[in-house]
Order: structure tokens, then C-alpha cells, then sequence
């Protein structure tokens, strides 16, 4: 054959393959991509970056203690009306009110459907909030009335500080109304305080509140996130949310943001809003829940605002009372349904991370600080922190698609030496065949496995209680039996509280710190601890763990393994002083007192 009619019969032949795979590249690229429906096992989606339970893993459950610790919480009372501000709330807290050693729980409740309010049925409805009173043995009892803080209202978030700094823990309670604050008077009882203090006459959509001394004069100054413009839509216009029915009126995009409070404490009883002078205001944001934390480690807290269908906001403190928005440049503004917030050091780099729960589908995100990685490069930046979303890379990215997460804080559940989480998750969608009702969801914990490995989902072996699904909402965590090892209290919307006591993570070792500031806040809000054990640091920060609502316990925990002591706890003060004790032994209670000589704890356990 000659070779000018070879080389013919090849072009042909090359081309007829071009065409023949043009043609399949044309329809497959036509055809419809198949509808992702949470829940579904997905190849190459979902189910390639499932995660086995590791044959290490610790062997602690979570136990449903609620019945015989004496709680009876029950959220919400009536059918809801299918309106936002009913299947937002609510949030806890843990705080020791009565300064005897114990923790005690504030609960906070909403009283049923808005419709009740143009009946005036509120003073009547059995839904109050709830202040449980530590016995010290396990159980607790409802102190709520005697106490005079059974809220009665369309309650949201929580949190205990000592605001004017005389010793006894003040409260904090916000709603889709009117937010209050009540003064603790040392005696068992509270006082409402909140015209006086300068809290009150602000009607709106609050959510999450949070204590911070953000300009360093030793009071606690208090955040408050605004979530929408709500009103009752006369059109019930509906839209289709993974092929359920779900009316406007419970959709947030319904509505325009609600502006963020910024409450300075005037160090007299009285505070003053500078939200909108101090560049922390956040209009364009639907805000459910913000933090105050260190992240850049210069001694002033900055402040997280997670945002619902809306830009998440990052505000670096400038030192002079006064935050710049570096949400973008931090890459931490994203657009997804956010609510928790979790914050803490789960990779042993000294730089506090974060970690944010989400809306279905739409993953949750691990931001991972570089602080030290660009710090160790030696780059020469101007951007004062940069983040990194590394979910997916170490096991919480994708698993949470089928999930709407709330409540979530950094927790080392097993006294490892190593941050875990713990995540509730609860609906927003209504049931298809009873709209009165939302979607229920089972909750989780992910176990650390270091910062090489990540996180597993381990909920199938900690405990009968993560088979039964609830619609979750807050979470407040807390060591309430001080036997070593952090335990959980969760709200779940129109259903009851549960209490979950943690058994098993005191069989490793464990170290409790509660600090008390002098020339800092009375409640250490903002020290930061610095723990060196076996080769290994641990870092905390006081106040910091806000979730969705909620508030943790203001004791820091620190896991020892087999450690039977630490080397040096260091602590830094809000009012920039440095102290170190020597030497702590494991499995105390260690209280610190700012200013005190320096210690040596190489000593018997409390």
C-alpha cells in the first residue's frame, strides 16, 4: 500500500475517534446530574470518604442521666404556628450561682406558638426557663421561681458573667422580644436590672450573647447577634426544600438582617451600646451566635460572628476600642447557613482554631488557624490571621451533609490530651405528613485521633443516646459531678432536656482549673492557659467555647492520660500578667487566685 494512502487511512481513522469521543463527551456532559437528597450514599460524593470506627477507639459513653438527676425540662408547650422565632431557640448554660463547688444549670425555654401572645397566654404557659440548683449529689432541683429567673417568653441564648465584679455570677437572657438581665444578690435570689443597666428597650430577634472585656478595663462588656427583621407574613407563599413544603415564614431569607449590640460596661452597673462606633455592628448579617477569642494571640480579644445565609464576619480587635473587618482576607467569610461555633486548639499548634455548624447539605467547616505555619515560613504578612477550611481532609466535611448542625463545642471527652467535638443536630424542615412538627436528627461526637489522622465518627459507640433523634438545638458542657470528665446537657426544641454524664473519661487522668481575676474581670473571661505535660501543650481560653446559645461551664478542663502530673500551667491574664504554677497534680481542682505568689501544686489533690 502505498504511504501517501496509509497515512490517509490513519488522519480517517483519528478523526472518526475524535468525532466518536466528541460525540460521548456531548452526552454525558447533557445528560441531567442526579438530585444529591441528604442521606444518600453517593459514589465519589459521600460514601468514598466514609470514615470506620478505629479499633483504638476510647471506650466512654454517653448516658441519659436525666430522669434521675431530677431535670424535667420540657421546650416548648402547644403546636407550633410555623413561625421562625418558635424553631430557633433555645440555649443553656452551666455556671456555679451559689459559689458551693458545684455547677448549676440555667435552661432557657420558649412558651409555645406566637399565636399564645395574642391570647395572652404567656404568664399561664408551663414553659419557663429553668434554673437547676446543684445538690452535689448527682441530682438537681428547680430553683426557677425562689430565684425569681422563670423567664417567660420566646427565649434564645444564655450566659453567666460577673459583670460588676463583686463575686457572684450575673445572667444573661436574650429573645425574640425583650432581652433581660438579672443580678445575682448573693443570696439565692436575682434582681432584674435591665432597665437600670441600660439593657432594656430594644425589642427585636436576639440570639446568641457573649461576655468578653474587649477593651482590657476589667469588666465584662457583652455581645448580643441580632438575626432577622421578623414579622407574621400574611402570604404563606411556599417553596419547595428537598421535596418538602416549607412556607416563607420560616425561611430567614424572608427577611432583612438585625443589627449586632455591643454593650460597654460603664464599670457602674450600667452599660452603653457602641455596636456601630466600635465597627462591630453587622447589619448585612443574619447573626446567630459569636465568640470572643484571641486568635492572633497579642493579648486582646477579636471577635466571631457566625451568620445565617449570610457573610460570617471576623472583627480584629485594633487595641483602641475599635474592630476592622478582616472576614475576607481571613477566608473565614462564608456564605453558608452557619450556627455553632466551637473554638479551641485541636491540632496541639498553640493557635486557637475554629470549628462551624451548618445548614443540610452544606457541610460543616474546621478552620484551621496558621498563625504558627506562617509564623515557622517566616512570612512577612500585613494580614494579622489567615485560616484554612480543612473539614473534608480530617473527617467533618462531607459526613455532615445529611445533618443541620447547632450546638457544638471542642471537648477532650476521653482526659487524651486532645480536643474531640461533640455536635448536635436538629431540623429545620417540617415533617411532610405533619407540618406542626420538625424533622428530627440524631446527634454526634467525633473522636480526635491526632492531628495527623483527624477525626472519626465514633457516636455508634458511645452510648444508646445517639441512636434516638431529637431536633437539637443548644448544648452547654461542663464537669457538673467533678469527677474529671466533661459531661453535656442538650435542648432540644419541643421536646425534653437531656442530660448526658460522661462515663469513662476519668479513667485517664484529668487537671480542673478555676481562676478568679483581681485586676482582671472577677470571672477570668479572656485569660488564657497554657498547660505543658509530657512533651505536649494544651491550651484554653476562658470563655471562648460559646455554642449555639449556649454557654460552657467557665472551669477549664484538660485531659492527662497517663500523666499523674503536669510540668507548668501558665496563665495569662486579661490585665497582662503572667503567672505559673509548678508542678500540678493530676486529678484536681486547681483554683488560682490573679496576683497570687507563685505557686508549686506538686501537692496532694483536692
Amino acid at each position: 500500500m502505498p504511504r501517501r494512502r496509509r497515512l490517509l487511512l490513519l488522519t480517517a481513522a483519528l478523526g472518526a475517534l475524535f468525532v466518536a469521543a466528541a460525540v460521548v463527551a456531548v452526552w454525558l456532559s447533557s445528560r441531567p446530574e442526579p438530585t444529591y437528597r441528604p442521606g444518600e450514599r453517593v459514589a465519589g460524593l459521600k460514601a468514598d470518604l466514609d470514615r470506620s470506627v478505629p479499633g483504638d477507639h476510647p471506650r466512654v459513653t454517653f448516658v441519659n442521666v436525666t430522669q434521675e438527676a431530677g431535670i424535667a425540662f420540657q421546650h416548648f408547650t402547644g403546636h407550633r404556628s410555623s413561625q421562625l422565632p418558635e424553631d430557633m431557640g433555645s440555649g443553656a448554660a452551666w455556671g456555679d450561682f451559689d459559689n458551693d463547688g458545684w455547677l448549676d444549670l440555667y435552661v432557657v425555654n420558649e412558651v409555645g406558638p406566637l399565636t399564645s401572645a395574642e391570647t395572652q397566654d404567656t404568664a399561664r404557659s408551663p414553659a419557663h426557663a429553668a434554673l437547676y440548683r446543684n445538690a452535689g449529689d448527682g441530682t438537681f432541683r428547680d430553683v426557677s421561681a425562689e430565684a425569681g429567673v422563670q423567664f417567660r417568653g420566646w427565649g434564645m441564648g444564655v450566659a453567666w458573667g460577673d459583670y460588676d465584679n463583686d463575686g457572684w455570677l450575673d445572667l444573661v437572657v436574650s429573645a425574640y422580644g425583650d432581652n433581660v438581665l438579672y443580678h445575682n444578690n448573693g443570696d439565692g435570689t436575682f434582681a432584674d436590672r435591665t432597665l437600670e443597666a441600660g439593657l432594656g428597650g430594644s425589642p427585636g430577634f436576639w440570639a446568641g450573647v457573649c461576655w468578653g472585656d474587649y477593651d482590657r478595663d476589667g469588666f465584662l462588656d457583652l455581645y448580643v447577634t441580632g438575626y432577622v427583621k421578623y414579622r407574621y407574613l400574611a402570604d404563606q407563599t411556599s417553596s419547595l426544600q428537598y421535596d418538602v413544603e416549607q412556607p416563607a415564614s420560616i425561611n430567614p431569607s424572608s427577611f432583612e438582617p438585625e443589627r449586632n449590640l455591643l454593650y460597654r460596661n460603664n464599670r457602674d452597673g450600667t452599660f452603653s451600646e457602641m455596636a456601630a462606633q466600635a465597627g462591630v455592628s453587622g447589619e448585612t448579617g443574619r447573626s446567630l451566635g459569636a465568640v470572643w477569642a484571641d486568635f492572633d494571640d497579642d493579648g486582646w480579644p477579636d471577635l466571631y460572628v457566625a451568620n445565617d445565609v449570610s457573610d460570617n464576619a471576623l472583627y480584629w480587635n485594633q487595641r483602641d476600642g475599635t474592630f476592622r473587618d478582616i472576614s475576607l482576607a481571613a477566608r473565614v467569610a462564608d456564605y453558608r447557613g452557619a450556627m455553632g461555633i466551637a473554638i479551641g486548639d485541636w491540632d496541639g499548634d498553640e493557635d486557637v482554631d475554629m470549628f462551624v455548624t451548618h445548614w443540610i447539605a452544606q457541610e460543616n467547616a474546621l478552620y484551621s488557624n496558621l498563625r504558627s505555619e506562617l509564623r515557622a515560613l517566616g512570612s512577612d504578612t500585613s494580614l494579622p490571621l489567615q485560616f484554612i477550611d480543612v473539614a473534608d481532609r480530617y473527617g467533618l466535611g462531607q459526613v455532615a451533609l445529611p445533618f443541620i448542625g447547632w450546638g457544638t463545642s471542642f471537648i477532650d471527652y476521653d482526659n487524651d490530651g486532645r480536643l474531640d467535638l461533640f455536635v448536635v443536630n436538629g431540623s429545620t424542615l417540617q415533617e411532610d405528613d405533619d407540618p406542626r412538627l420538625l424533622v428530627p436528627m440524631t446527634d454526634k461526637v467525633f473522636w480526635n485521633r491526632g492531628a495527623d489522622d483527624g477525626f472519626y465518627d465514633v457516636s455508634s459507640v458511645s452510648g444508646e443516646y445517639f441512636e434516638q433523634a431529637y431536633v437539637g438545638r443548644g448544648a452547654a458542657f461542663g464537669d457538673y459531678d467533678n469527677d474529671g470528665d466533661v459531661d453535656v446537657f442538650v435542648v432540644n426544641n419541643g421536646g425534653p432536656g437531656v442530660l448526658l454524664r460522661n462515663e469513662g473519661g476519668n479513667r485517664h487522668g484529668w487537671l480542673l482549673v478555676k481562676l478568679a481575676g483581681r485586676r482582671s474581670n472577677r470571672s477570668a473571661v479572656g485569660a488564657r492557659l497554657r498547660l505543658v505535660a509530657g512533651g505536649t501543650v494544651q491550651v484554653r481560653e476562658v470563655g471562648t467555647q460559646s455554642p449555639y446559645l449556649s454557654q460552657n461551664s467557665l472551669i477549664q478542663h484538660f485531659g492527662l492520660g497517663t500523666l499523674t502530673s503536669a510540668d507548668t500551667l501558665e496563665i495569662r491574664w486579661p490585665s497582662g500578667l503572667h503567672q505559673i504554677v509548678l508542678r500540678p497534680a493530676a486529678n484536681q481542682l486547681l483554683q488560682v487566685s490573679e496576683g497570687a505568689a507563685a505557686q508549686d501544686a506538686d501537692a496532694k489533690p483536692r
